[in-house]
């Protein structure tokens, strides 16, 4: 089996095995499996007894380091301890009935971890950057989100009037559809959906570009129907699953790289924009120290 295209760019290795398990040879998964129940173990052993543990061959086991992308069973030993400190695996994170509420926190955390290293190693900085240069030329941003996507798209709209951008984000979907079908040239929609299948978020799109408008999508999937109608597709891609208990991480990995975003477009304005935005949170400290908030 060749190397899968993208080995090198996830630091944590587990959760890439987890993904491309299924392409793996029957005997290689055996020792995914292996590897996946138990890491802590799998660390602590030798070629010969991962072999022993996931009942293959050592050949078998070297060929699945390499397979994985790494460049042989020492490689791959560092690169397990690197993702174990990154926080437990996804396929180790479900949380049950049977937890503590200590066991809920620590899970919930290293799983949080695991899946936003996960989003910030398949983050295309092409995309964000061509989206800043987007939304310095544009007239005015309309974003549009529901749900989880929708406490997102308040955040990005409190960001970017700071910054002298004019923009807006409506919850009532009726002042969205109007919104979106009077946007005209110069106009960009921010679209954010993480399954990039809500209908309404898709119709949205469709309006907006049907007017003239550039449309910006921030979404957890680059293979959907949002993703026809957007000039720009920031792809922020999680370990988000339908478990009962399963944390939200799509949404902080959504709101972290809005802060990205409107990071990088602060930059860009300018030393005169920076001085109003210190000069309005010096205003603000003042006022929180006087107690009337």
């Amino acid at each position: 089996m060749n190397k899968p295209a993208d080995t090198a760019l996830p630091r944590n290795m587990l959760e890439l095995v987890r993904v491309i398990r299924t392409d793996l040879r029957k005997s290689d998964r055996k020792v995914a499996d292996a590897l996946l129940d138990d890491p802590h173990r799998i660390l602590n052993s030798t070629v010969a007894e991962t072999a022993e543990i996931a009942e293959v061959s050592q050949p078998t086991v070297l060929r699945f380091c390499t397979a994985i992308g790494c460049d042989g069973f020492q490689d791959f030993k560092i690169r397990l301890a690197q993702s174990l400190a990154l926080g437990t695996p996804a396929t180790q994170s479900a949380i049950i009935e049977e937890d503590t509420p200590e066991e809920v926190a620590a899970k919930i955390f290293d799983y949080t971890m695991t899946s936003l290293d996960w989003a910030r190693h398949k983050l295309d900085l092409t995309q964000i950057n061509a989206a800043v240069e987007l939304i310095l030329t544009a007239r005015s941003l309309e974003i549009f989100g529901y749900g989880a996507s929708a406490i997102v798209a308040q955040d990005l709209q409190q960001k970017f009037p700071l910054l002298g951008l004019p923009c807006h984000a409506t919850m009532d979907s009726h002042q969205q559809l109007m919104a979106a079908s009077m946007m005209r040239p110069g106009d960009v929609a921010v679209t954010i959906s993480n399954t990039g299948t809500t209908l309404s978020i898709i119709e949205l799109a469709r309006l907006a570009r049907e007017q003239g408008a550039k449309v910006i999508a921030i979404t957890g999937a680059s293979q959907t129907a949002l993703a026809n109608y957007a000039d720009i597709l920031i792809n922020v891609e999680t370990l988000d699953n339908t478990d009962l208990f399963t944390p939200t991480t799509s949404r902080i990995a959504a709101l972290v790289t809005v802060d990205i975003l409107s990071t990088l477009v602060a930059r860009r304005l300018g030393r005169v924009q920076n001085q109003r935005l210190i000069r309005m949170k010096r205003y603000l400290a003042q006022v929180r120290k006087s107690g009337l908030f």
